[in-house]
């Protein structure tokens, strides 16, 4: 079973990418779960959910591997919630800094900041997206797995050069 995480700023498509290679390689997904948890709460979220969100995360992307065929499509992983942790906090919990190293990978999608923001009450920052857009890109780059920059602004162009990176995966086994 092959991994693929899809890592980015706020608003470049990471969902939308996720449920459309999903579909296309008729296999399972795992949402981003700090968009449910953040639902859920009827106060702002403090530093101490962040490590619920990163256990939730964990949580679902093990069960979904249970569904998957050949490979397993991530929106999002541990490295989004540690740039968030740590841009929003200042610091990241030093359990879900463990589980980023511990949690493999076989392919990261970057998805760059070159389609349009879009407005959705649990997005803070408008005006930071290249700014994460280069913490993330380093943070991938860290991790030593194989990466690939998802540009373009219509969707199709985005899953086009996606498809041809799980493809190239998925031949490499």
């Amino acid at each position: 079973m092959k991994k693929v995480a899809i890592v980015g700023p706020e608003s470049t498509g990471k969902s939308t990418l996720a449920t459309l290679l999903a579909k296309y390689y008729n296999t399972s997904w795992v949402p981003e779960y700090a968009r449910e948890y953040i639902d859920r709460l009827d106060r702002p979220y403090i530093e101490r959910d962040l490590r619920d969100i990163a256990q939730g995360q964990i949580q679902a992307e093990d069960s979904a591997l249970k569904n998957s065929r050949n490979v397993l499509i991530c929106d999002t992983n541990l490295i989004v919630i540690k740039v968030w942790s740590e841009h929003k906090f200042g610091t990241c919990p030093q359990e879900i800094l463990e589980e980023v190293k511990n949690r493999k990978y076989d392919l990261y999608l970057l998805t760059n900041t070159d389609v349009p923001w879009a407005a959705d009450p649990q997005r803070e920052n408008p005006n930071k997206r290249e700014f994460f857009y280069d913490i993330y890109i380093n943070e991938v780059k860290k991790t030593g797995v194989p990466y690939v920059e998802i540009t373009g602004e219509e969707f199709y162009s985005r899953k086009l050069k996606a498809v041809s990176a799980i493809d190239r995966l998925l031949r490499n086994r």
